[in-house]
This record gives structure tokens, C-alpha cells and sequence, in this order.
């Protein structure tokens, strides 16, 4: 049977179409209670998160099982300066780690996985990801994207029983979403899967797919056209899944990149792939909402590997300091160094109480954690970022200096330069930064969108904008009285949070709950002053959503505090930590608020067009272009492949 014609032009789409997309593919709905929502609307409800939920001892005793054996091959098995130093994770620690499980960590066990908890599913990604970063994201990318979690959440029963045994134990998978030029603007997927009797047949070319070298399994996004006569599927962006070894799949291209590089990253092209109706993840149409759902708490594998970072970098930072001599004295102890040392040792506290208390509520379900895991996503590469950098400069010199050279000249092999350059694309994978802060805010703003959208969308009639006009009046009415005043203006609120003889934390919940609710207020203030156009203000939206990390981060932390103080276990040292990282948050809060309304995002547009209509290239002279030729974005035209296939699955 001959494949069908498929088209080959990229979807035209305009503004209001790609936005209109994304909204779709959100979850509407929040059926179960969110600390961080709450928190973006001024309420803060310390009953959710604290006292800190804890796993079952049958929980605790398979993960740290677990956790031995795979720090014993961790240490004996893993050697990081080899991947280095060859770019390629060598396929007998591939095999090992399929022999021990670790691809299988989040897989139950009726499927021949470990079924760990989110909880040490993420201390197992901290571990190997502090052997070597590319090991976690091979691993991360397999089980929190790959085919194992979408298929957990909407895959039938005939999927599982098939695919979830061979991700368990042999099987590698990959997520293929990314395109050459369509990036967190999925409306623009310019990937074909056209139904052809019991199969779909996909043309397209996917980009940067993690895992995609090597794997054996694919997750992909397709568009499926809307049927023409009405008798098929609805169409839309679709999932599913593909055999990588499936006749008309090229990986076409190994990508290099400035760290990680024992990434297996390529580029793969789909010529007329037939793949069964049967291997369609969800109806046609639920590709993007799969995906985001997924990545609610798929997201929660990046901060793992930035906690393990936090804690390299504070064991490094203080053997370090401790010998290394200024002055006559140890540089620990110089004031400049040792503010960056306090830096990442209460930041790396903070880091992992927000990862393990996320972690927590996700594997308990009973809140929704989909902002929660956004922001430990954002919080956590930024900070980790900061924190290697500050190891960098505390190492001066020998922090620049490949760990290669430093054991040439006989000295410790510390690869401080390699952790700046492996986490650098946490700020990027799945989410970067800047469309982070978009995606929190659009769900921090979602209740006001819910009783008032109306009043700001163009399309709306006046009946609409007045039936909406009326449900923002009685919800402000109950709302707005509630921000002035709560908890945090009375002295003895949070009193358990300052037991005797420890550092006094409640004074930060109660800083907490004022500027949540001040937060609140800075927020409404925004829309009532912006209404339609608040959704171009990214910069005040950014700030915003920077607030409530650092107040969620807060307030992980001094839960985590009192929860290890309880338990007996290091409590006076973890409030000092606690009470550390909470000033140093405190005083980034002060700023971003002094920033919302005082900056230079007017000028910084006038700027950029400026720069964009040629205003300014005359400052560009008296320099050479060291770039290559060749287009900005390749060409992904549809089409047979003239490239040779690099897949290299590994048996």
C-alpha cells in the first residue's frame, strides 16, 4: 500500500492561534488544593505543606536499598572524566545501569520496574547526575519524559503490558516534540502523522531529541490532519508512539554541545513511517496537553541534578577554602569568599527542601503541584547556576582550569568548569527561563483570568463582558478585603517555628504571609492597570513569578527546618541554614518589588527596535565574524534523507 501525500508546508499561525493552542493544552481545572496558587494569591496556607509529609517506611527502605547499590556502581563503575574527555557515555555503564534498574526507577513493579517514589526517583538523579551530568539526563529523559511517564498517566492497558516491560530493563526512549523552527510555540509543529487505514504515516524532522541517538522507543508529536469529510478523527497535535528502528526513521545528526557532552542529542527525520493506530497515546488532538501534563512533575528531574550540583559545589567550596591561604589566613574566612560559601550552603538547603517537598506532595497526590514543580524547575537552574559560578570564582584560577590540566600538572583533577558548562542548559531544557515565568504566571493569574477574562478579551460581546463584570465585582469584593491584613501583622504567629535555643524562623512565615499578600495586590494593581495588555508585560510578569520562589523556597525551608529538628536529625544546624537562606531571600524580595514598577522595560523596547531596524551597527564595526556560512534555521522539508543513519542502539 502506497503512503498518502502528505503536506509539506509549515503551519501559517498568528499570535492570537499559537496562544490559542497553548491555553487549549493547559489542565483547566484545579481539582485539588495548590500551596504555590494560593501563595500568588495571598493566602498563605502553611496547612499543606507543614508539618512535612513524609514517605511510608516500606517507601524508604526500597529507595535506599536502591540508593546503595547505585552509589556503590556509581563509584566504581562511572568514571566522569572519561565521558568527558570522549563524549560518549561507554555502552558497558549503559548496560550496567540497565542490569541494576536504574531506567526502570519509576516503572511499578508489575512492569519489571523498581517503582520508586518521585522522592528517591530524584535523590537517585542527584547521585548519578554528581558522577556525571549526562548519565542523570539520559536517565531523566528515558523515565520523566520518555515513553514510560506518558504512558502511566493515558496509556491503555495493551500499551503498558507491551512497552513498559522493555523500558524497564532494556529498552532507552526518547520525547521528539522540538522541531528546527518551532521551539515552546508548538502551534507551528510542522510534523504530519496522516491516517492511512490502521496506521499513520508520519513525514517530519524532529531536533535536539534527547536520548534519540540510542534509543529504541520514541514518543512523538505529530499533526494529524482534521479529517475532510468528517468521518475521522478530529485532528490535532497527537502522540505516539514509535519503534526507532521502524523502516523511514533517520537519525541524521549527533549534536555537540558546550557541556553535557555525553548526550546522545540528535536530529531525526520520519520518511513515510507507518506506525499502528494502536501505538497512539490518547486521542488525536491530546498530544500537548499529554506533554504538559507529563512535564508537571517530569519537570522535578532538573532541580534533582541542580541539588546534587549544590552539594558538590558547597563540599568543593569548603576542602577548598579550608587550605587554600590569602593573607595568613584560610580564604573561608576572608569576608568576600565566605559570603559566597554561605550562598551555597543555605541555597543548597533551600534547593532540597524545595525538591524533596514537592517530591512529597506529588507522590501523596493530594495537592496539585503543577505550579509547585515549575517553580522548583525555575528556581532550581537559575540558583544552581549562580552557585557553580560562585565555586568558579572561589577556585579563581584552578576554577577555570579543566580538571584534565589540573591532574597534568599534578594537582586535584576538580572539574568545576565542566559543572558551569552542564548546568548552563537547565535554563533552557524543557522550559526555558523566560517561558517558565510565563507558563507559573498564567496559572498564578488564573483566577483572575477565570472571573474577569471576559472583561479584557477583544472578542467578547458587551452581554459577555457585563455577565463578567458581574462575577469579578462579588469575587473582589470577598477577596481584596482579605489582603490587607492577616498572620503575619500579629507578633506570635508561627510561635512552633522558634523552640528553644534555635534560630527564630517564625519572623520569615510571617514575612512570608505579608508579602504574599502584597504580592496579591501588586498583581490586581497590574491588571486593573494593564487589563489586556498585561500579557505583553513579560518583565513585570517575571518579577512577579520570582517572588513567589523565593517565598515558596522560603517556606519549604523552614518547614524542612522544624521537620529535621523534630526527628533529631541535624535541627539546630538546619535552622541556622534556614534562617541564612531566608535573609539572603528577603533581601532579593526587597529588590525584584522595587524593580516592578522601577525599570527600564520601556527603554529596553525602544532599544530592541532600534537594534532590529540597523539604529545601531555602526557599533558592530571593528570586529571579524568567526561564524560558519550557512542558514539560521536548517531546512526541514519533508522528505527521503541523502544522510547517512548514526542511530546506534545499544544491546
Amino acid at each position: 500500500m502506497s503512503a498518502p501525500t502528505t503536506p509539506s508546508s509549515r503551519p501559517t499561525v498568528t499570535e492570537r492561534e499559537a496562544r490559542q493552542v497553548a491555553e487549549a493544552a493547559r489542565e483547566q481545572d484545579w481539582r485539588k488544593p495548590s500551596f504555590a496558587k494560593e501563595l500568588f494569591l495571598g493566602r498563605f496556607r502553611l496547612d499543606l505543606i507543614h508539618p512535612h509529609p513524609l514517605p511510608a517506611d516500606q517507601d524508604v527502605q526500597r529507595g535506599e536499598e536502591f540508593l546503595a547499590k547505585l552509589r556503590d556502581f556509581c563509584e566504581t563503575k562511572i568514571d566522569g572524566a572519561v565521558i568527558e574527555r570522549d563524549a560518549r557515555i561507554p555502552d558497558e555503564v549503559i548496560t550496567g545501569l540497565k542490569e541494576l534498574g536504574a531506567f526502570g526507577m519509576k516503572i511499578d513493579t508489575k512492569y519489571g520496574g523498581l517503582g520508586l517514589t518521585q522522592v528517591y526517583y530524584n535523590k537517585a538523579l542527584a547521585l548519578v547526575g554528581s558522577a556525571n551530568p549526562a548519565i542523570g539526563a539520559l536517565l531523566s529523559a528515558h523515565q520523566s519524559i520518555g515513553v514510560p511517564q506518558p504512558l502511566k498517566m493515558f496509556g491503555t492497558q495493551e500499551q503498558k503490558d507491551t512497552f513498559l516491560p522493555r523500558c524497564a530493563r532494556t529498552d532507552i526512549s526518547a520525547f521528539l516534540l522540538t522541531e528546527p523552527d518551532v521551539g515552546s510555540d508548538p502551534a507551528r509543529l510542522a510534523t504530519t502523522a496522516v491516517r492511512d487505514g490502521d496506521d499513520y504515516v508520519l513525514d517530519g524532522v524532529k531536533l535536539w531529541t534527547t536520548n534519540g541517538v540510542v534509543a529504541d522507543l520514541l514518543v512523538v508529536m505529530a499533526r494529524v490532519p482534521k479529517s475532510a469529510d468528517g468521518t475521522g478523527g478530529k485532528g490535532g497535535i497527537t502522540a505516539f508512539v514509535v519503534e526507532a528502528a521502524s523502516e523511514g526513521v533517520t537519525v541524521e545528526n549527533r549534536n555537540a554541545f558546550m557541556g553535557l557532552r555525553g548526550l546522545e542529542n540528535g536530529v531525526t527525520r520520519f520518511h513515510r513511517v507507518r506506525v499502528p493506530a494502536a501505538n497512539r497515546i490518547g486521542p488525536e488532538g491530546a498530544g500537548l496537553k499529554i506533554a504538559l501534563t507529563t512535564l508537571n512533575t517530569g519537570r522535578l528531574s532538573l532541580p534533582a541534578m541542580c541539588v546534587g550540583a549544590g552539594k558538590w559545589c558547597l563540599k568543593i567550596a569548603r576542602e577548598w577554602s579550608a587550605v587554600r591561604e590569602q593573607w595568613g589566613k584560610p580564604v573561608a574566612l576572608h569576608e568576600a569568599v565566605g559570603a559566597k560559601i554561605s550562598f551555597i550552603a543555605a541555597t543548597t538547603f533551600a534547593l532540597e527542601a524545595v525538591l524533596d517537598l514537592s517530591s512529597q506532595m506529588a507522590d501523596e497526590d493530594r495537592n496539585d503541584i503543577r505550579i509547585e514543580a515549575a517553580l522548583a524547575k525555575l528556581y532550581g537552574s537559575e540558583m544552581a547556576w549562580l552557585m557553580a559560578d560562585e565555586l568558579v570564582q572561589i577556585r579563581g584560577g584552578r576554577g577555570f582550569e579543566t580538571a584534565a590540566s589540573l591532574e597534568a600538572r599534578g594537582e586535584r583533577a576538580v572539574p568545576a568548569e565542566q559543572l558551569l558548562r552542564d548546568l548552563r542548559i537547565n535554563r533552557i531544557f524543557e522550559g526555558s527561563t523566560e517561558i517558565m515565568h510565563l507558563l507559573i504566571a498564567r496559572e498564578a493569574v488564573d483566577a483572575h483570568l477565570s472571573v474577569a477574562g471576559d472583561l479584557i478579551d477583544p472578542d467578547k460581546t458587551l452581554s459577555d463582558k457585563a455577565r463578567a463584570g458581574a462575577q469579578a465585582g462579588v469575587f473582589y469584593a470577598k477577596w481584596l478585603p482579605k489582603l490587607v491584613a492577616g498572620p503575619g501583622q500579629l507578633p506570635r504567629s508561627y510561635a512552633d517555628f522558634h523552640p528553644p535555643g534555635h534560630r527564630d524562623l517564625s519572623g520569615h512565615l510571617r514575612y512570608v504571609e505579608r508579602t504574599a499578600r502584597k504580592l496579591a495586590r501588586s498583581t490586581f494593581y497590574a491588571m486593573s492597570r494593564w487589563q489586556g495588555r498585561m500579557e505583553t508585560k513579560q518583565g513585570f510578569l517575571g518579577r512577579i513569578v520570582d517572588i513567589g520562589a523565593e517565598l515558596f523556597a522560603m517556606s519549604a525551608a523552614c518547614v524542612r527546618a522544624e521537620h529535621l529538628r523534630a526527628e533529631g536529625d541535624h535541627g539546630r544546624e538546619a535552622y541556622q541554614l534556614a534562617d541564612a537562606f531566608c535573609r539572603q531571600a528577603r533581601i532579593r524580595v526587597e529588590e525584584l518589588f522595587g524593580r516592578l514598577w522601577t525599570n527600564t522595560d520601556d527603554t529596553d523596547r525602544k532599544v530592541v527596535k532600534g537594534v532590529l531596524g540597523g539604529a545601531y551597527e555602526w557599533l558592530e564595526q571593528g570586529i571579524v565574524d568567526p561564524s560558519g556560512e550557512g542558514p539560521w534555521i536548517a531546512d526541514a522539508t519533508p522528505g527521503e534523507t541523502p544522510r547517512a543513519n548514526v542511530h546506534r542502539p545499544i544491546r
